[in-house]
């Protein structure tokens, strides 16, 4: 195939005309392309150089090599160069030659357009005659030779990596800015130019476009833009990235693993490897795992990224890799880099990583230990120990100095000599971490003891220390996984799990921890250990941790608790009677949030006795179980007796006040109760060195209410209510009065209802009251009962009273009467005046003792 060719420069007169033009063209090329082109072939002299050079000054004059992407999607590889002066001795003249290479067509034998830079093809005049000779093949220069190139990315080494990420972004489209390349030589450009074609795979490679040379970048239309520092600059224009290689090299790191792969592929002089791995990927991605195994494997130094590429890489295509590579690869891998010697290299590298622009490159370069160890794990046992091992070193050792995960190996996965030899090395650290309190002890730390394990590293010395933070850590649930449901899998994970199946003197030390905790603290130790899976019963003893970790086995939580008790205690595996301290775990276990009923806590006194609740220290949770009970609960003014019969000189002087008066509670209204209730109710009350507890005042005042409303009731009881003015008794009376039981009764007894018309209308003045309360309960309760009878309960009423003594019936039947007169019947009665002495009624109470008003 003859390539159609065009020349153009400045021509005397012609059948086209004079001055810029098209001097020789090859036949059949359409005018639509000459007009084309001729925007793309100018040049314009630098203005730092000789206005009229002479034949050698010419020579340092750059050359204008391009390839230019056409309309039709075709190419216009293109060489200008300035000739001087023209014709007409005019200086500005240059001469353009230019190749067109249709859509879908390449240069032949499928060379790239930098290839051809300088080749002898290229014309620096019209050929004679105006006719271009055929020419089927553009042959390369030798400028663009490997050495040559080899050389010239050293010299451009601090370069290289950052010209690579811009590359590889124009050329995959993700950012379109052209690159624009300041060299003082352009053929300094065309070898930028050879690297960028060499790295890029090779389709990209043949549609990348460029100019060596113009003085006016920001017209360029090509993707790589080659300029002197004399062009105009474009370093603050947004369309551009300018590589400016005549000054001082920026030193800002680069996050591109790719770029910085092919950087040093190039400055180890091993560019073959783009062609070998081109190849292998058929021209379709810039793999940077695919390439940085090759540089790897050859022994070219990588940075973290590139080598935790590299690891994934093998990690997935372990197979594909011939013997040699495999051996090659995991030797660079496994050598030691910076971080191993403590000077924090992989994490600066990491660093510059994150300040950088790709963050999928600096996550690369934290990720290396993972990729590392995940690489490990797949190799592990599938080749030979003494290929392995190394590698095996490497990611023990990032992993005891906290870079990288802690694998799971075991003996067989190091030789005797590299154990040694990290055992040596690695012991200080070792026990360093496991001693660290600022560790998470369930993480890292827990998994490099078994490291230790692996490397016969003693740390006995540290487990006792260890063992407790691990307890801790384990109890307050600080660790991630916080909030499990209960039967979850046990707080620290199967980690944790291992490590005390594995390590007896561990599980010991951290069972003993656990155990203290959970004497101390039942409740919380059980929410996180309950249905966790620790074996308990690998070891005799720890009660305490037996009962939080398989209580939760033992029945559930409602129903009856004394049987759950039993069945927790159970658990222990120890007698209460022999270790008295498991009662009180227990206990808290079955009663976590609140004290068991009176009648719970009455048995269990009953139950277990007296001796096994003062050793066990759960006398309290008995005393509060006691005091907290409910209106209710009928059991606990009995426990209260107990209590106080069982622990008479042991009950804390604040408990014995409201334990008297629960146990007073039950005696009103049997042989027991016997005299001055309400100034014994009131001096206990009184007397007692803390508040007593509000549910157990109403209970006592309850009922003392309700035996101030029997029949019969002592005058001295009935008065030293009504003298008291004791707002929460009153309250507590007027309840009673007013509740359905005495509703009932006055309704039905008409005995009882005179009963209560007596000790209503007594005692009037004595304390206002009382006062209030007495007039309430006859207008409010006893009026609408008694005006309700019928007429036969009427008069077994008034026969009551008359039976009670002079004036009452009189009294009864005046505040009876509807009417103004019904207001004053309280002073008609004889029943709560004062005794003057001068005259008594037959049949009436004597007075109480000492005078006064009753």
């Amino acid at each position: 195939m003859s390539l159609a060719q065009m020349h153009y420069t400045s021509a005397p007169p012609g059948p086209d005309g004079s001055g810029f033009r098209f001097t020789a063209v090859s036949p059949g090329v359409p005018a639509t392309l000459l007009r084309e082109a001729e925007q793309f072939i100018g040049y314009e002299p630098p203005r730092d150089l000789p206005d009229r050079p002479d034949a050698e000054q010419l020579k340092s004059f750059p050359k204008a090599f391009s390839c230019t992407e056409l309309a039709d999607g075709g190419r216009l590889l293109c060489r200008s160069v300035y000739t001087g002066a023209d014709y007409s001795g005019r200086w500005g003249n240059f001469h353009a030659h230019a190749v067109h290479l249709p859509p879908g067509t390449r240069l032949p034998d499928g060379a790239l357009p930098i290839t051809v830079w300088e080749s002898p093809r290229w014309a620096d005049t019209t050929p004679p005659g105006g006719r271009p000779e055929p020419v089927d093949r553009i042959e390369p220069s030798r400028l663009l030779r490997r050495d040559g190139l080899v050389a010239f990315a050293r010299s451009r080494a601090d370069r290289l990596a950052a010209f690579f990420a811009d590359l590889r972004t124009l050329a995959d489209g993700s950012d379109t800015r052209q690159i624009v390349l300041v060299e003082r030589d352009s053929g300094d450009v065309a070898q930028w130019i050879a690297l960028a074609c060499t790295v890029l795979p090779r389709e990209q490679a043949h549609r990348l476009t460029f100019t060596t040379y113009t003085r006016r970048p920001q017209q360029a239309r090509q993707q790589i833009v080659g300029a002197l520092p004399s062009s105009e600059p474009v370093a603050h224009d947004q369309r551009f990235r300018v590589h400016d290689c005549t000054g001082r090299a920026a030193g800002e790191p680069v996050a591109d693993a790719w770029a910085e792969v092919c950087a040093r592929i190039w400055t180890a002089g091993r560019p073959e490897l783009f062609r070998d791995t081109a190849r292998d990927l058929g021209d379709t991605a810039d793999d940077v795992g695919r390439l940085a195994v090759a540089a790897l494997a050859e022994g070219i130094a990588l940075p973290p990224a590139a080598r935790a590429a590299a690891a994934r890489r093998a990690t997935q295509r372990t197979a594909e890799l011939p013997g040699p590579t495999l051996t090659a690869l995991l030797g660079e891998l496994a050598r030691a880099t910076g971080e191993d010697g403590g000077n924090g290299q992989d994490r600066r590298d990491a660093q510059d990583g994150r300040n950088g622009q790709d963050g999928r490159d600096a996550q690369d370069g934290a990720d290396e230990p993972a990729a590392l160890a995940d690489l490990l794990a797949r190799l592990d046992g599938q080749v030979p120990t003494a290929v392995s091992a190394p590698l095996a070193a490497r990611v023990l050792t990032l992993a005891v100095r906290g870079r990288g995960p802690v694998p799971a190996l075991g003996a067989g996965s190091l030789t005797p000599q590299v154990r040694a030899a990290l055992a040596r090395d690695l012991a200080p650290a070792l026990r360093h971490t496991l001693a660290d309190p600022a560790e998470p002890p369930t993480g890292r730390p827990l998994a490099l003891l078994h490291l230790a394990d692996l490397l016969d590293v003693d740390c006995t010395d540290l487990l006792p220390k260890f063992a407790g933070r691990v307890a801790r850590e384990l109890v307050s649930g600080r660790e991630p996984g916080n909030g499990r449901e209960p039967g979850a899998e046990a707080p620290g994970g199967a980690a944790l799990l291992d490590a005390v199946h594995g390590h007896p003197a561990l599980r010991t030390a951290l069972f003993g921890a656990l155990d203290a905790l959970a004497a101390a603290q039942p409740a919380v130790v059980a929410g996180r250990l309950a249905g966790s899976g620790l074996p308990v019963d690998l070891d005799p003893g720890f009660p305490h941790l037996r009962m939080c970790v398989l209580g939760g086995a033992a029945g559930p939580a409602g129903g009856d608790r004394r049987a759950r008790l039993r069945a927790v205690l159970h658990t222990a595996g120890v007698s209460p009677h022999a270790v008295p301290a498991v009662l009180h775990t227990a206990f808290r276990l079955v009663w976590p949030d609140e004290p068991p009923t009176g009648e719970e806590a009455s048995l269990l006194l009953n139950e277990l006795g007296s001796d096994a609740h003062r050793l066990a220290g759960t006398r309290d949770l008995l005393v509060a179980a006691a005091l907290a009970a409910p209106a209710e609960d009928a059991a606990a003014p009995l426990l209260a007796a107990d209590l106080l019969r069982c622990f008479t000189e042991e009950l804390a002087p604040a408990h014995r006040a409201p334990l008297l008066l629960l146990e007073f509670a039950a005696l009103l209204g049997t042989d027991g109760e016997g005299e001055n209730w309400v100034e014994r109710v009131r001096a206990l009350r009184d007397g007692a060195i803390e508040p007593v507890p509000e549910q157990v005042t109403r209970r006592v005042y309850d009922a003392l209410a309700r035996r101030l409303l029997t029949v019969p009731v002592p005058e001295s009881e009935l008065y030293a209510l009504a003298r008291s003015g004791d707002t929460a008794l009153l309250a507590a009376y007027e309840r009673a009065a007013r509740s359905a039981t005495a509703a009932e009764r006055l309704r039905t007894a008409p005995s009882y209802a005179a009963a209560r018309f007596c000790d209503w209308s007594a005692y009037q003045d004595t304390h206002p009251g009382w006062e209030a309360t007495r007039t309430t309960l006859l207008a409010k309760v006893l009026r609408p009962v008694v005006r309700a009878l019928p007429a036969e309960d009427q008069a077994a009423v008034e026969e009551a009273l008359r039976d009670t003594g002079r004036g009452r019936l009189d009294a009864y039947r005046a505040w009876n009467r509807p009417g103004a007169l019904g207001r004053l019947a309280g002073r008609l009665t004889g029943r709560g005046r004062r005794d003057d002495g001068r005259s008594r009624w037959p049949g009436d109470v004597q007075p109480p003792a000492g005078g006064g008003a009753r």
